[in-house]
């Protein structure tokens, strides 16, 4: 997903690119993305996501299926339920009128429910572009190199809101 001025470039269903305003709120099928993207942990996908969203200026629910501690991360809420499908077609349709909606799953039954106003991508695609969001410094921050490490892992629970 790359920025435009006039918003996001995005491959739809038919892998046509389109150019629509930026969604407010991003909607993740939590265990599809994992298992898609292989990764290590959970907690690698999540903090992916909340810098993807973070960048953006939008907000976030990732949900994951079975159970867990709900946490919020900057604007990325991490949420379980025994079908996150469920959950995923209840909060598209709570939102779709009141803010730009994108899902990312790759499940045909949640993008066929979530309603025509909510745009939808696959997680696939959505994760072959998810390698931008992250942002890396070429050089090593000065501010950085002169915090203790007491300090450090005190700043990154406060980026992680534990506390």
């Amino acid at each position: 997903m790359s920025d435009t001025r006039a918003g996001t470039r995005y491959h739809d269903d038919a892998g046509t690119v389109r150019s629509v305003a930026e969604p407010t709120l991003y909607l993740f099928d939590g265990s599809n993305l994992f298992h898609a993207g292989g990764y290590a942990d959970r907690d690698e996908l999540v903090d992916q996501l909340a810098s993807f969203i973070a960048l953006r200026g939008a907000s976030g629910v990732v949900v994951f299926d079975g159970a867990g501690a709900e946490r919020k991360i900057g604007l990325l809420e991490v949420r379980f339920a025994p079908h996150a499908d469920d959950l995923l077609e209840r909060l598209a349709a709570e939102h779709r009128r009141r803010e730009s909606v994108l899902v990312v799953t790759s499940d045909a039954a949640v993008r066929g429910t979530a309603g025509r106003e909510v745009r939808k991508t696959g997680s696939r695609a959505f994760l072959s572009q998810l390698g931008g969001a992250d942002h890396r410094e070429e050089e090593a921050s000065r501010v950085r190199d002169r915090l203790d490490p007491e300090t450090r892992a005190a700043l990154e629970r406060l980026r992680r809101g534990e506390q």
